[in-house]
């Protein structure tokens, strides 16, 4: 189905709703492909293809409301998917804070191309895929004897929709998306066995690392945890590598929505325009970076994007609050999920940081944990090194890392020069200071 076709079928599906008595109507018309290899031993272990064309109606009728979904787009079928849609929602309880959303919050969409649309996506073929696996494998596999297993992974996408709303609302979005992936584990001479893990994703193939870059990083980093083990419990310094920062971030991001703030979970409620973090720390929301994995020129609900920042200097400048939630708080929507999010940036890269820490744990990876979104209370299980006078001493795992997110961040004593590359959140290497670990 081509942009135009698609458009005039989410026209008339919106018409159709509003003819059988629904009062507002959002309809996204949407198309999607994605394939997927994994090899391990040299052989394919899995390779899967799935193409999916479908629309989603949203319908509001006397502050009611319901979605419905179908892959059926034959305008014969769809007349009657339609009818059958808005009787049910008759049968709803109402929700007065249930609407689209006010259309002046669509007004100065901006109107560039975000470069998400790789132009060469149809030249990638399967046999392809399954070499570039099977050299991100066997790059992976050369890297030591230790090593007993490896399955590499190759998969890429390409997706369109189109979203009308019955307000006034039109939006088109396309892009494309490639990624790589090595999962490795190592044999430990006592006979135990250590695993890590490798991946990048872009929207364009040549923005993607070189193939043997990705096996040879998952297979070095399952070596070097070989020998892992708890160490003492106590109070370390906690430098989180880059690709692991988000799960420490996304819990205050989580305490930002407007879901949070009006169910009363929420740990920052009431702090905007209050320090949440240590002064070092100011993060943007950017949604117009070229090529970026969140970059968007409206969001889920047809708010226009706009560039904000979240936090300045460590005060809380933003929530993140979409429609309805708006609507329950009597608060102006902002968006209802972050873009892209760019962090300050240091000096120093992981290493040099390192050198600096006298007593510390580098983690590489989050195991578990849970967190308390109203209190602010976590406790995550850790894997990485522990670190001494500026070097790395030994792997460490099975440790737990705890205490509490309001106090955590504003024990933060460095970022890093090297936000990660891949990803919508741009986090750098984060170095806290003095934060409790148990082992043993």
């Amino acid at each position: 189905m081509t942009s135009k076709e698609s458009l005039e079928l989410a026209r008339w599906a919106v018409e159709q709703a509003r003819r059988q008595g629904a009062g507002q109507v959002s309809a996204n018309v949407f198309s999607e492909r994605s394939v997927g290899v994994q090899i391990r031993e040299g052989k394919i272990e899995q390779l899967q293809e799935s193409v999916q064309n479908g629309l989603t109606l949203g319908l509001y009728l006397n502050q009611r409301y319901s979605s419905h979904s179908t892959n059926d787009l034959r305008r014969d079928s769809l007349g009657a998917f339609i009818e059958q849609a808005v009787a049910l929602t008759r049968y709803l309880a109402p929700d007065p804070f249930r609407s689209l959303p006010d259309p002046k919050l669509y007004a100065g969409r901006q109107q560039r191309d975000l470069n998400l649309v790789d132009p060469g996506y149809e030249k990638m073929t399967t046999p392809e895929r399954v070499k570039r696996a099977r050299a991100i494998e066997a790059a992976a596999l050369a890297e030591s004897k230790s090593i007993v297993s490896v399955t590499a992974s190759c998969s890429d996408s390409v997706g369109h929709s189109v979203k009308v709303h019955s307000n006034g609302f039109e939006g088109e979005r396309a892009s494309t998306s490639f990624s790589l992936g090595a999962s490795v584990t190592a044999k430990d001479p006592k006979g135990g066995l250590s695993e890590d893990y490798s991946s990048a994703y872009k929207n364009h193939l040549k923005e993607l690392p070189d193939l043997a870059v990705v096996g040879k990083d998952a297979a070095q980093r399952a070596l070097k945890k070989i020998g892992q083990r708890k160490i003492a419990s106590g109070r370390y310094d906690f430098v989180v590598e880059n690709r692991s920062g988000s799960r420490i971030f996304g819990a205050l991001v989580d305490s930002m929505t407007g879901a949070a703030l009006q169910q009363k979970r929420s740990f920052l409620d009431g702090m905007l325009g209050k320090p949440v973090a240590a002064a070092l720390l100011t993060v943007n929301d950017d949604p117009f970076i070229p090529a970026g994995a969140g970059s968007r020129l409206f969001d889920n609900e047809g708010i226009t994007a706009r560039q904000r920042v979240v936090i300045d200097k460590g005060v809380l400048r933003t929530y993140y609050i979409d429609n309805y939630y708006g609507r329950k708080l009597n608060r102006q929507p902002t968006t209802g999920s972050p873009s892209n999010l760019v962090f300050s940036l240091g000096d120093k890269n992981l290493a040099a940081i390192l050198k600096g820490v006298q007593k510390g744990i580098l983690v590489s990876n989050f195991i578990g944990g849970n967190s308390n979104s109203t209190t602010g209370d976590f406790s995550f299980g850790v894997m990485g090194f522990y670190v001494e006078s500026g070097a790395i001493k030994q792997p460490v795992n099975e440790m737990n890392v705890s205490g509490n997110f309001k106090e955590l961040w504003k024990q933060l004593v460095q970022l890093g020069n090297d936000p990660f590359p891949y990803g919508e959140w741009r986090i750098p290497t984060l170095h806290f200071h003095d934060v409790q670990f148990s082992g043993l």
